[in-house]
């Protein structure tokens, strides 16, 4: 049986108001309408994104230059980071998109950025140091440069671009600027994987290196805040680069469960940056669901 009743003014866009909000809820616009709002004290202001080629780089990079912001992604590669910057004109996002050539392994090179940055931007407010690389070199029988490559881009160059990231916002006065390390959940487990042992022990070394960063900020008595993003298996690149002279490893990395994907690592920094600023966001450790180790 139908019963029809007649609505007040109030009442009718009481529930015309009800069925919008569900209706931005199921889309999922109310939370992106959400974060764009709380994100806006980030619009117009310079972060920089390394490893912005491919993969999670890739993907943060677009999120913020579609959340406003000015982005300068700088790898090896910058042909990719120049079409991904032609991508998000095309698309019309708010921010944009600066392509940076730097080899991170290369102090000289990544001073030289910063420098740039310097002159063309002002500085650094956010710096995502998501640059990584890793080599299958064993601790027994390893090559040593593999190892000293590892220990160049996943270690000393973070430790750079946070501390010429840091003196840039410090020079500015930026009391609330955010560095955010792209870790690995190989940076808090050992796998019983000799493949990747050494780089498991520079993702060790950046847990260490984040939470040191926090206290060393506090004791500076500064608002800055350090943060470590901490991924299980994401599909990207990464696995086939590290397993190229074992295509059958390669080509069943993925395909045992459904793993992370890059955007869903570029949502964490989303949530990262759109703390309140008295909140201080440590680490993210995530996984796919069905991820076991």
């Amino acid at each position: 049986m139908l019963f029809l009743c007649r609505c007040t003014d109030f009442e009718s866009r009481l529930l015309r108001r009800i069925f919008d909000f569900t209706e931005q809820i199921r889309s999922g616009s109310y939370i992106c309408d959400s974060y764009r709002a709380v994100m806006e004290r980030w619009r117009g202001r310079v972060a920089l994104v390394s490893g912005a080629s491919v993969g999670i780089g890739a993907a943060i990079a677009v999120e913020l230059v579609r959340l406003g912001m000015k982005v300068v992604g700088c790898a090896r590669d910058v042909g990719k980071i120049q079409k991904l910057a032609a991508e998000c004109q095309s698309a019309g996002h708010p921010g944009v998109l600066v392509p940076f050539k730097c080899d991170l392994s290369k102090e000289e090179e990544i001073l030289s950025m910063f420098a740039a940055i310097k002159e063309q931007h002002k500085g650094v407010d956010v710096c995502i140091n998501n640059a990584g690389l890793a080599h299958p070199e064993p601790l027994l029988s390893g090559k040593t440069s593999g190892w000293k490559n590892m220990m160049d881009v996943n270690i000393l160059g973070l430790s750079i671009c946070t501390r010429e990231a840091y003196q840039s916002m410090k020079e500015r006065n930026v009391d609330d600027g955010h560095i955010i390390n792209i870790n690995s959940m190989s940076g808090h487990r050992v796998l019983p994987n000799a493949t990747t042992h050494f780089y498991t022990a520079t993702k060790f070394a950046v847990t260490a290196l984040t939470e040191g960063l926090r206290q060393e900020l506090r004791a500076e008595k500064t608002h800055i805040r350090a943060t470590s993003i901490s991924p299980g298996l994401v599909e990207t690149e990464f696995g086939p680069r590290l397993f190229k002279d074992d295509p059958d490893k390669a080509a069943g990395l993925y395909s045992e469960y459904k793993p992370l994907e890059a955007k869903d690592v570029a949502s964490s920094v989303v949530y990262v940056l759109s703390a309140p600023p008295h909140v201080q966001i440590g680490d993210i450790q995530m996984r796919g669901t069905e991820q076991v180790s």
